[in-house]
């Protein structure tokens, strides 16, 4: 069904690309200077169908009252990993990463907008549906905003998966990343964007999954960029003039129910990420509450070619019967320059993660390098990276080991 219905959503896309690629009166009538460059501008205000490489073919009504675009975003990765255990097979697979589509604009007023976005990628058919929400803008510094799309927790996360240096997110980030779910929160741009803030209300127990107790997750992020607004989005490919600072900090608190099914402690969802806790699960008594409480504090820097951006992110859960405790850590560094101004950039990485903190010898550590090509910015890129894993974390299963991947990055 999924299958189906990308198939038809690229048939679309493709009659709009042939709409928009046709050339309009505007444009003949200004090849032939009829017009001035003013009065094509005014004119293709209100063209009905347009396209933006990377954000997709937009399609706008007469009165200017609604207005949708439709864009999308295909990754095609080979992995080849190489394990230090002897008893391990080596890995080698090509991969359909990510496959999304993406519904955004705005309706009846530019101020409400909405997105929905879906990723055909993998097999959980609970995670098909990442974005569903609406915003509405009272005024830049004041937003409001309902439905699903990604907890405000890590500065990482929170770049999207197109814009990203590497091939995947740190392995720090990957631990604590919150996920998806759905709720409500507030947020807005003060000084034109020099300082950021989101605070949120969710369910609590991840992507599209409804809650079954009373319980609400919370979050809060600020961030501040004293010379001017920072956008989410890592390589400095617009070779910035003049250099960009953005600090942030964040919170996460939510309480899950300890379960025990298969033999084994896990909690009341499995779509909430938060793998720091999931894989030390059995610190728990098998029905008791948990409070999780997250912290991360961030830093991201970027000057001609020059790009650099470092986390920190601290867990602790508490058994709620039992004051047991889980205490987890762990941070990521790295940083990106253009060999080639705008298109081919060296980067590296370093991240460690420690996800309890009260066993001995428990602790991952990555070491990454990464090449990238950027034919057209993120929205036609190729790019490899190489990691070696050296993993001492209980239950590891022998996962230390070299890992190569090559990525081919589209976005229309």
């Amino acid at each position: 069904m999924k299958k189906i219905i990308f198939l038809a959503v690229l048939l679309g896309i493709m009659l709009l690309a042939q709409v928009a690629g046709a050339k309009s009166l505007e444009d003949i009538l200004k090849e032939k200077g009829v017009i001035t460059e003013e009065e094509y501008k005014e004119a293709v205000k209100s063209k009905p169908v347009d396209y933006k490489p990377g954000k997709g073919f937009t399609l706008t009504t007469p009165d200017q009252q609604f207005q949708l675009t439709i864009g999308g975003q295909l990754d095609i990765r080979f992995t080849y990993i190489n394990y230090v255990d002897s008893a391990k097979t080596d890995d080698s697979e090509f991969r359909i990463r990510n496959a999304k589509i993406w519904l955004v604009g705005y309706a009846f007023s530019k101020d409400l907008t909405y997105n929905i976005q879906t990723n055909f990628a993998g097999t959980d058919s609970t995670k098909f549906l990442e974005n569903a929400y609406l915003n509405y803008k009272f005024v830049d510094e004041a937003q409001i905003r309902f439905g699903e799309n990604k907890v405000e927790f890590s500065r990482q996360w929170l770049v999207l998966t197109t814009d990203l240096e590497f091939v995947e997110v740190s392995d720090a980030t990957d631990t604590f990343r919150t996920g998806y779910d759905m709720g409500a929160g507030i947020g807005g741009k003060i000084k034109s964007g020099m300082l950021n803030y989101k605070f949120g209300a969710y369910g609590g127990t991840g992507q599209n999954i409804p809650r079954t107790t009373d319980k609400v997750a919370y979050v809060g992020r600020v961030t501040l960029n004293p010379f001017g607004d920072f956008p989410y989005s890592e390589a400095d490919l617009d070779d910035s003039p003049k250099p960009l600072l953005s600090i942030g900090a964040n919170y996460f608190f939510d309480t899950l129910k300890a379960t025990y099914a298969a033999g084994t402690t896990t909690f009341e969802t499995n779509n909430y990420n938060l793998k720091w806790l999931s894989s030390n699960a059995s610190v728990f008594n098998r029905t008791e509450f948990v409070d999780i409480n997250q912290y991360g504090i961030d830093a991201a820097f970027k000057w001609k070619g020059f790009f650099a951006q470092g986390e920190y992110f601290s867990g602790r859960a508490v058994g709620v019967d039992t004051d047991k405790t889980l205490k987890a850590y762990g941070f990521y560094a790295q940083a990106g320059y253009f060999i080639i101004p705008k298109h081919l950039e060296v980067a590296v990485r370093y991240s460690y993660v420690d996800p309890n903190r009260d066993k001995n010898n428990n602790v991952r550590t990555q070491i990454q390098g990464a090449i990238s090509y950027y034919f057209y910015k993120h929205n036609l890129k190729l790019q490899g990276d190489f990691t070696n894993t050296d993993d001492k974390t209980v239950g590891s299963g022998g996962t230390s080991g070299n890992q190569f991947r090559l990525q081919a990055q589209l976005v229309f």
